[in-house]
């Protein structure tokens, strides 16, 4: 057998930033930075390296492995794969990213071939990947990739598109990428809450930050679990996620271990005492210009009463109060998700970019070969 033209090494996590053998680790979030900051220009979707140490760990809900290739002692390229240990046990979320510097090398085929393998011989034969790309092209275009569900489109052109194309994976999915610059104009949210409020007299809001109310937390599981059957999801295999209250603390306890700050609103059925709708803003200390617009879920039973909008303009509002040095939020949201887009256009959020979702079916054949 013919040596790997590169050499692919395991990122092995720390105890801490701090720790001895912290060098691999810091280099590697260095890495990631540098290729946020090629694609985008800035920051804004790159996590701080002690958040990226806890979302990397394993634990009881999904597994990770990182790799990294170096060219000349530098560190120029990596990958990663999650594997999901409740639900989607058959598929598996692998990603590579190589610096523009050291593309059409081979660096990226070496590490996705390295990926897909370890994956397979896991057992998972749907393979997921992703794709990003800045709103800079036209998407209404003759050069553009639209995926099956028909809403959405990619810069047919753009190196990563035609990369996972080359490597048989297809566009099951466009998410946008979208942004709102804060703070957002007062009379417009303010005749955007009158018209909310004057359809949602049967509710009322509650609002905690990082933990639910105890009273509440089975009901949130509840709506929870429902993202994962609710949202669009195009042609992407996913399986239906049960949640119960120990995986609700799970996610809280790390948000706060990864120095996360959440700021919730939710909507209460006052006669039922119902949890109806929840949202969720994201913070990150270190990145103080910025929150991210995490779940938003309006029950099926309680549409209709403008309660998406409703918690929205209140995690707002509770936003411009509490962190006023805010300059912008950001959010995705599946193309075809009319509804969502429609409220995020609304409040003013404005495309930013695109993530085109990939996926590959692996057979018993290739796996066997």
């Amino acid at each position: 057998m013919t040596a790997p033209p590169y050499c692919i090494e395991r990122l092995l996590l720390p105890d801490a930033l701090e720790s001895p053998d912290a060098g691999n680790f810091l280099e590697f979030s260095k890495l990631s930075d540098a290729l946020v900051l090629e694609t985008w220009g800035n920051l804004d979707r790159a996590t701080p390296p002690g958040a990226r140490l806890r979302y990397w760990r394993d634990d009881a809900y999904k597994r990770m492995q990182l790799f990294f290739v170096r060219d000349g002692g530098r560190m120029v390229a990596r990958s990663w794969i999650r594997y999901e240990l409740q639900e989607n046990l058959g598929s598996a979320l692998v990603h590579v990213d190589v610096l523009k510097d050291f593309t059409g090398r081979g660096i990226g085929r070496t590490l996705l071939a390295h990926a897909e393998a370890l994956a397979a011989a896991d057992g998972r034969t749907v393979l997921m990947s992703f794709t990003e790309h800045p709103a800079d092209f036209d998407a209404e275009g003759p050069d553009v990739l639209c995926p099956a569900t028909g809403t959405g489109a990619l810069p047919a052109s753009a190196r990563a598109v035609r990369f996972a194309q080359e490597a048989g994976y297809q566009l099951e999915q466009v998410e946008r990428f979208s942004s709102l610059a804060m703070p957002p104009a007062p009379a417009m949210l303010d005749a955007l809450e009158r018209e909310a409020l004057a359809r949602a007299e049967a509710y009322e809001l509650v609002t905690w930050t990082d933990h639910c109310p105890e009273e509440y937390v089975e009901q949130l599981a509840v709506l929870m679990s429902r993202m994962s059957t609710d949202a669009p999801t195009g042609g992407l295999s996913y399986d239906e996620e049960t949640w119960d209250a120990a995986r609700v603390r799970h996610v809280e306890d790390t948000w706060t271990q990864a120095g996360n700050i959440s700021l919730v609103t939710a909507a209460r059925h006052r006669d039922s005492n119902e949890l109806a709708a929840y949202t969720v803003l994201e913070l990150a200390p270190s990145k103080p210009w910025l929150a991210d617009q995490d779940d938003t879920l309006v029950a099926a039973s309680h549409r209709g009463h403008r309660l998406g909008m409703l918690v929205k303009i209140r995690n707002l509002r509770r936003l411009l109060a509490e962190y006023p040095a805010v300059e912008r939020v950001n959010t995705f949201n599946a193309a075809e998700n009319d509804h969502m887009l429609a409220i995020n256009v609304a409040l003013g959020f404005r495309a930013a970019g695109y993530d085109g979702e990939w996926q590959r079916t692996v057979d018993a054949a290739v796996r066997g070969s």
